[in-house]
């Protein structure tokens, strides 16, 4: 059977598809860009998504449609999307990738793939894309049929979202994207069954039917979906308190302000206006910085590393204890210390 992209050119009919599905799913979450360099296995998704007023943004590198897709997340608050087709598709977009997982940005990644028939036996840019990607995001799924693209692409962006955020990725093989009719033909004319007449040709016109069936009709049973944990709200009343007490006597008071603070962006206001109001000196690193503006009284940019030694109370938000804070030393053996981060 031949690849889609090598010889089969199907004129898309105007029968609902996969990839009508997976925009409508977007589309429901508020996605309104997609950013992609555009390849024959992602086609569907593309048209669907421009029929439903999503933007697509086409680039000249799988890894540009990652990082515009990051940034999208970062400025709006929404997921950002990419779509990339299969093999060298989705391994050119590693390092981006990589990027939104270190930076906690909510992504959703969708790599084309062969069609399921073909899976493994050397079908063009036919890879083990879900091995390759799963240490670089926080969830990597395969779909396997029409009805279960729905609920996958729907759990992914709550995944994508929940607890820390991250990228997940989502493979989507070519023949559940077009119209049933459309790859119905495909496998009749590519496995030359037309007139099915010996016993092994019916016995292979058999076992397509039955193969279409189960994409297209059969329930999403057994759907590899985790179950998302809803967050624990820990009763901290007791722990505030005793910061406010610290604060209140605290000579040196030093407050360290990081990514994970502006998760969601729309608090930016807010969350600048707290920490005016808590008016102690005040670094900002990653995602947070530029939060006060460039005139702001409180915060420094130099001696971070002086001020953390010297200081009687540190609070660090957002940030992890990584090599910027010397994994925790950078910070005085006698300070209080006063660590508030995203731990799942």
């Amino acid at each position: 059977m031949a690849h889609p992209e090598r010889g089969w050119r199907p004129r898309m009919s105007t029968e609902k598809h996969g990839g009508d599905i997976v925009a409508d799913v977007l589309s429901r979450h508020g996605i309104r860009h997609i950013f992609t360099l555009c390849g024959g296995h992602i086609s569907p998704i593309l048209t669907g998504a421009r029929a439903r007023g999503i933007d697509i943004i086409d680039v000249r590198h799988e890894a540009s449609a990652v990082f515009a897709a990051d940034a999208v997340a970062r400025m709006t608050g929404v997921p950002g999307v990419a779509a990339v087709t299969a093999g060298p598709g989705v391994t050119n977009t590693l390092t981006a990738v990589k990027n939104a997982q270190l930076a906690q940005t909510p992504l959703l990644i969708f790599g084309g793939a062969t069609a399921t028939l073909l899976k493994g036996r050397g079908a063009l840019q036919d890879i083990d894309q879900i091995s390759l990607v799963k240490s670089a995001v926080k969830w990597a799924t395969a779909v396997g049929t029409v009805p279960a693209l729905g609920p996958t692409v729907h759990k992914a962006l709550e995944i994508a979202q929940s607890g820390v955020p991250g990228p997940v990725f989502v493979e989507v093989p070519v023949d559940l994207l077009y119209p049933e009719s459309i790859v119905k033909g495909w496998y009749i004319s590519e496995s030359g069954i037309e007139n099915a007449k010996g016993l092994g040709a019916k016995a292979l016109e058999l076992y397509l039917k039955g193969h279409l069936y189960k994409q297209f009709h059969l329930p999403h049973v057994d759907l590899d979906l985790p179950e998302l944990r809803l967050p624990r709200r820990n009763d901290v009343h007791d722990q505030i308190d005793q910061v406010v007490a610290r604060l209140r006597r605290a000579e040196r008071p030093a407050l360290v302000v990081g990514n994970q603070t502006m998760v969601n962006c729309h608090d930016a206001a807010s969350l600048a206006d707290a920490v005016d109001k808590l008016g102690m000196p005040v670094w900002l690193g990653g995602a947070a910085r530029g939060l006060l503006g460039r005139d702001s009284d409180i915060q420094f940019r130099h001696k971070r590393g002086r001020a953390l030694k010297e200081a009687d109370v540190v609070i660090v938000c957002g940030f992890p204890f990584d090599f910027r804070l010397k994994y925790g030393r950078a910070i005085g053996s006698k300070a209080f210390v006063v660590h508030a981060n995203l731990a799942e």
